[in-house]
């Protein structure tokens, strides 16, 4: 691919790295993107394998979210830069652990200064085996989905109590877009908190499993979820999921999920903010998994007091934003992005 293409991207932001990354002999490809960090300041950003319609929508992917890990660790408080990597699934692997090891040798090439874990596509048992080749891999010791959850949950409280002057979730409504592992783990916290739960999931065998799991819940065809009526929308599926059409749909007052970019772009927040529907943005709530592995790396990942102070830590940050959106009549987007930007700036 042409470098001058690359810088022309529109999610190109001055990144550190972006290095495109192959075997032969199991048929691996994929992108590293590092938007910023330094040689005393590592990258953090989880592997993603995901079934890409082109090599220059995997490479956009990793550019976009590597952006948003810098800002995600930025409003954290994280001492580290924003990174990903996106493997191209290019039909059934066939060797799992050798096509995994391959992998852990390309992140070995960076020597340090990208630290990745387990994203879509990547199981905490993927993590712990390529940790054997590579101590580049966290998410070892702690579970970064519980952690992503409980951020999550302390944000909606936080929105339930700027939208109806109460944090309880009693007799609030739900629908839960992606119930996988941190939708699977979102739904597990409040379920016996809430009054209705819808929830959608584009894999069956994942819907039967909540079914048996937390019967009361009500499950949706995935193209019906955004018009549920309902008190927050909690996107926890893939990117991109919140745009012009879709928007349109939906039937809440909140919008709080665990899914990365979930607008298209950022113009969509400026129409949520216009129609008066809270976006808590997803880089500030879905930290949480971020938070515990940083713990980790940093030797605290077994203090389970440290890492939960942390993540409650979230729901502050939260707050700052939505006084401020308030204040200066600006979009939660528009308030988040300018203050990551201003901690980004110093890691430069």
């Amino acid at each position: 691919m042409d470098l001058d293409l690359v810088k022309q991207l529109e999610d190109f932001d001055d990144h550190r790295l972006v290095t495109f990354f192959h075997d032969s002999e199991t048929d691996l490809n994929g992108f590293i993107s590092i938007h910023r960090g330094n040689n005393d300041i590592p990258a953090f950003g989880a592997t993603r394998i995901w079934n890409y319609r082109s090599y220059n929508e995997a490479l956009v992917d990793s550019l976009r979210l590597s952006k948003t890990m810098s800002r995600k660790a930025a409003l954290a408080g994280l001492k580290c830069g924003g990174a990903k990597a996106v493997i191209v699934a290019e039909g059934k692997i066939k060797n799992r652990r050798e096509f995994l090891k391959a992998y852990s040798k390309k992140v070995n090439l960076l020597g340090g200064h990208f630290i990745t874990g387990a994203d879509v596509g990547i199981s905490r048992d993927d993590v712990i085996m390529m940790r054997r080749f590579s101590r580049y891999f966290v998410g070892v010791n702690v579970d970064p989905v519980k952690y992503t959850g409980l951020g999550l949950f302390y944000s909606i409280q936080a929105c339930l109590k700027e939208v109806y002057g109460k944090e309880s979730l009693e007799g609030k409504s739900f629908a839960i877009q992606g119930v996988g592992k941190i939708g699977g783990e979102l739904l597990r916290l409040i379920y016996n908190h809430s009054h209705n739960i819808y929830v959608s999931d584009v894999d069956k065998l994942t819907l039967k499993r909540i079914m048996m799991k937390y019967p009361n819940v009500k499950v949706v065809d995935s193209g019906k979820i955004f018009n549920q009526k309902v008190d927050a929308f909690c996107p926890c599926a893939l990117s991109n999921c919140l745009n012009f059409k879709t928007i349109k749909l939906l039937n809440c007052s909140v919008i709080a999920g665990g899914a990365n970019n979930q607008l298209e772009s950022d113009g969509v927040a400026d129409v949520l903010y216009k129609r008066s529907i809270l976006y808590a943005p997803d880089y500030v709530v879905n930290s949480g998994g971020l938070i515990s592995v940083y713990a980790e790396y940093e030797n605290h990942g077994l203090n389970t007091q440290y890492v939960r102070k942390k993540v409650a830590g979230t729901k502050l940050m939260l707050k700052k934003i939505l006084e401020l959106s308030r204040r200066r009549k600006l979009s939660t987007l528009a308030i988040s992005n300018e203050l990551a930007g201003e901690r980004i700036m110093r890691l430069k």
